[in-house]
């Protein structure tokens, strides 16, 4: 596993061993980012069920001043650290070790600049995280009118196209995979 572009380009990052990560591919992570493209530059990413961190570290990599990686698997929040010590990434990043929904919660007690980007990656098994994780972001204060948000899934599993005031504009599959695009839909919130 590899970063695509920007600063740490072509940089490989450390995995652990057997199947317990379903790390985002190059590939689809390669399509995130060029859909996303130069909005990523100067944004706040957010990084819910982090795994390897791969995709936070691409957006610092293509010029997000801050990546806030989730990950609630002490084993993985370590591979997360030890991928961001390997580049000397130092600023602009956190680490919060915690399910996604109380690190969630943690986050929207705090004050701060809602994310321009919440990328979610939770284990394809667990279906019920995307609307638990999807619902509690329609209604916080961690993302604005600008924000987006995407979801990667199994291809054959059809998120909803609304979660409250969230409301998907676009499906992007590739491989077994598909990624969903949602905002908030101003006439709703």
């Amino acid at each position: 596993m590899r970063i695509i572009a920007g600063t740490f380009r072509s940089r490989i990052l450390k995995s652990l061993k057997g199947q317990t990560l379903r790390p985002t591919s190059d590939w689809l992570r390669e399509t995130l980012f060029n859909v996303l493209g130069p909005a990523v530059a100067g944004s706040h990413f957010l990084d819910l069920y982090a795994g390897t961190g791969a995709v936070g570290i691409e957006a610092l990599s293509r010029g997000a001043v801050e990546s806030v990686f989730v990950e609630n698997h002490a084993a993985t929040v370590k591979l997360i650290r030890e991928n961001l010590a390997l580049l000397k990434i130092e600023s602009g990043v956190q680490v919060v070790s915690a399910a996604a929904s109380q690190a969630l919660a943690k986050l929207s007690s705090r004050a701060r600049p809602p994310f321009d980007f919440i990328f979610l990656d939770p284990p394809y098994a667990a279906e019920h995280e995307y609307e638990l994780t999807l619902d509690f972001l329609a209604a916080s204060p961690l993302i604005s009118a600008g924000s987006i948000v995407i979801a990667e899934h199994r291809k054959q599993f059809a998120l909803a196209e609304t979660f409250g005031p969230l409301q998907r504009y676009r499906v992007l599959k590739q491989g077994d995979a598909a990624l969903s695009f949602y905002r908030l839909n101003p006439a709703e919130k």
